[in-house]
């Protein structure tokens, strides 16, 4: 039994913007990881960096389109 389940376009920003803000959080971490290693590639360090700084750019991106704008 597959039940249908229709998402407003509203909740389909905010789950992306959720997967968004994992995949940032887990960059972060590996970003980390790599550096307190010690081995790591300084170009892998960078693409990891610019791929986080990526994440960042779209999350706020999403972050925004989902605040409604208040006019004082």
């Amino acid at each position: 039994m597959n039940a249908h389940i229709e998402m407003n376009p509203e909740e389909v920003l905010r789950v992306k913007l959720e997967v968004l803000r994992r995949e940032h959080r887990d960059l972060d971490e590996a970003i980390a990881a790599l550096a307190q290693s010690g081995r790591a590639d300084p170009l892998t360090l960078k693409r990891l960096k610019k791929q986080k700084l990526s994440l960042k750019d779209q999350i706020a991106r999403l972050d925004d389109m989902l605040t409604p704008d208040i006019i004082a």
